[in-house]
């Protein structure tokens, strides 16, 4: 059969297109093969994400001066008497104030949370047959000097005779009780041996604000170096536990076994010391409290180069100025602090100070609550005369007193007069202030024999046998001079008077309004 030649060619040139389509198809087939590479995909998702300051570099740094805090003693048997001593509260020292901060406020220099852990054991029952002295409590601490001082809480060691620090890379160390403050809840210890130890300075807390990075480090529930962060979520908390609260609330995670270790700013500085938790739970809620840094500097130097802390003392028995007081008084806000009484040998009534007087300032620090008054004296050493300036009689006066030194008790003030209320033969009536009251047996003030339930007076606690000494600072034996200091008040323009009542050998003042509307 013949061919056109036109229909030959178009044949051959598919024939040459068909055959060149398999060899470079077989080229890429073979090179796949050979190469052991595969199909190109697409790349992962990564996001570029803006830089997170982070607390490593700090952590880094300052990790190596804070330490474990191990506690022995040697424990004495407990008397079998078939007591239940749960809460180990009965062997706390008989001190209220003590008792109440273990009960809302839980200290955690021991370890474990439940009534049978090892930690309760410092509290209960022990194993009598060693004599040996025994782990009791379990804390942290950071060193503050190159020769291997270092601070604690008292509560993690106060119940110690032999100290073991615990560093960061794990080595033991043998330390020395130099010193402790039960007041401030502070403790140093020394590391003997002649290392030379990192060591970490106090910030200036005064520049601390609210809402400042913080990191805490120390020992939770013994697990040894641990890190957590938050930020200082308020200023001057007093929670109770004594004459000089003023901590800083933060809400970084704080545990049991943290008790006694720093809280670092972003510089790594130490801007407090852990020292208590809030804690419903008994585990942690995010609400910590710290010593402030300016509080612990001025303790730790002189229990280092004392071995105890020497505070001044005014000797004055104060309580709050509210606004009342302060209307009655004639002063235009409730700074201050209002004396209560004053105690016979201390250096204030030496000086002249006496029950009424507000306390305004001290050496020309403003005084803002009595917790500010303890403190700014508290600062001071015992025999150091300092200006007191007090309003009395409507006015600012000036007093200079030589500070004595801070008994062991935390008493203040007291009042050796006893008073016994007498029975009301003749009672009359200040009907204006809802009191029915009756001349003292001495003659000196008025004994309250009954209150109006729907009065002021009873709203501000005042009760039958409480005793009215004197109003607007005028002593007062009989209604006409309560009459006369009410009037006067009126005259003056106040809305209030003051009233010193005396009830159980101890002073307070009230204020009751005199004129409404």
């Amino acid at each position: 059969m013949n061919i056109a030649p036109n229909s030959y060619s178009r044949t051959r040139k598919r024939l040459l297109a068909a055959a060149a389509s398999v060899a470079i198809a077989g080229a890429i087939g073979v090179g796949a093969l050979t190469s052991g590479t595969s199909p190109v995909l697409a790349d992962a998702v990564r996001v570029e994400a803006p830089q997170v300051p982070s607390f490593a570099d700090v952590v880094e740094r300052v990790s190596p001066a804070v330490v474990s805090v191990k506690v022995k003693a040697k424990i004495q048997p407990t008397a079998d008497d078939g007591s239940d001593d749960q809460d180990g509260l009965d062997n706390l020292p008989n001190n209220p104030q003590l008792r109440r901060f273990f009960k809302e406020f839980r200290g955690f220099g021991d370890q474990g949370g439940g009534q049978n852990d090892e930690a309760h054991r410092r509290f209960g029952h022990r194993d009598r047959s060693n004599d040996q002295p025994r782990p009791v409590a379990q804390g942290s601490g950071f060193f503050i000097s190159e020769d291997g001082y270092l601070v604690t809480n008292n509560h993690v060691v106060e119940e110690g005779t032999a100290f073991t620090v615990v560093t960061n890379d794990g080595k033991e160390l043998d330390a020395k009780l130099v010193g402790t403050d039960p007041r401030t809840d502070l403790a140093v210890l020394k590391v003997e041996g002649g290392s030379k130890f990192t060591y970490v300075d106090f910030a200036d807390d005064s520049r601390v604000r609210v809402g400042d990075w913080v990191v805490a480090v120390g020992n939770p529930f013994g697990l040894g170096g641990t890190v957590t962060a938050g930020i200082v979520s308020a200023r001057g908390r007093d929670i109770g536990a004594g004459p000089y609260d003023d901590f800083l609330q933060i809400d970084a995670s704080v545990n049991r076994g943290n008790s006694g270790g720093p809280t670092f700013n972003l510089n790594g500085q130490v801007v407090g010391i852990n020292t208590a938790i809030f804690s419903p739970s008994g585990g942690s809620v995010g609400i910590a409290f710290d010593i402030p840094a300016s509080t612990a500097k001025q303790v730790v130097g002189d229990l280092m180069k004392n071995g105890a802390v020497q505070r001044g003392w005014l000797g004055v028995e104060i309580q709050p100025v509210t606004s009342e007081i302060a209307e009655s008084l004639g002063l235009k806000s409730n700074n201050g602090a209002l004396v209560s009484s004053a105690q016979d040998d201390g250096p204030g009534k030496k000086a002249g100070i006496s029950a009424g007087d507000v306390i305004t300032q001290v050496d020309g620090k403003d005084v803002a609550s009595p917790k500010e008054l303890a403190r700014l004296i508290g600062a001071y050493s015992p025999g150091k005369p300092v200006d007191v300036t007090v309003w009395r009689d409507g006015k600012n006066q000036t007093v200079k007193v030589d500070l004595g030194k801070l008994p062991a008790s935390d008493k203040q003030a007291s009042n050796d007069q006893q008073q016994q209320p007498a029975a009301p033969a003749k009672p009359d009536t200040l009907a204006d202030l809802g009191l029915t009251v009756t001349k003292s047996e001495n003659g000196k003030g008025l004994v309250v024999t009954d209150v109006d339930p729907d009065s002021d007076a009873a709203d501000r606690g005042i009760q039958p046998g409480d005793i009215i000494t004197a109003v607007n600072s005028t002593e007062v034996s009989g209604t006409e001079d309560v009459t006369k200091a009410m009037t006067e008040a009126v005259k003056s323009g106040r809305k209030a008077v003051l009233m010193q009542i005396t009830r159980d050998d101890n002073n307070r003042f009230v204020a009751l309004p005199v004129a409404k509307g």
